[in-house]
């Protein structure tokens, strides 16, 4: 399977959160998983951070590619194909950084790991 992680999935990955699921864990820990962090994800960690709202260890230039490569995650750009799929999607909520993750995840045929139950509502595949 092929996966598009959330950004709240990501920071739980790689903090060992308690808040991930055990399916969550079982299909991150599956080495025949392909396991995808967005650019739009590091877009969303970076703001957050730069306006204090989100601590990390690091500066998010040096964070969010140590934990991915630690972690075995791979890059995914932003591409303009993902960002026309926007013309599909819902008004569900507003969330700029959802409904890009969502716009990749139908672009790219991946499956987003989130426990987002706004994203659930949109026509892509999720699991939790």
């Amino acid at each position: 399977m092929n996966i598009l992680l959330d950004t709240c999935a990501f920071l739980w990955i790689v903090r060992d959160s308690p808040q991930l699921s055990a399916t969550a864990r079982i299909l991150f820990s599956d080495p025949t998983n392909m396991i995808f962090l967005s650019a739009v994800s590091a877009w969303e960690i970076t703001v957050k951070h730069g306006l204090g709202r989100l601590p990390l260890a690091e500066p998010p230039h040096r964070y969010i590619p140590t934990e991915r490569d630690k972690h075995d995650i791979l890059s995914l750009d932003l591409s303009e194909a993902a960002v026309l799929e926007l013309r599909r999607l819902p008004n569900h909520h507003q969330d700029p950084f959802d409904r890009m993750l969502i716009c990749q995840a139908i672009a790219h045929g991946l499956t987003l790991l989130t426990p987002d139950s706004h994203i659930q509502a949109y026509p892509v595949r999720t699991v939790w």
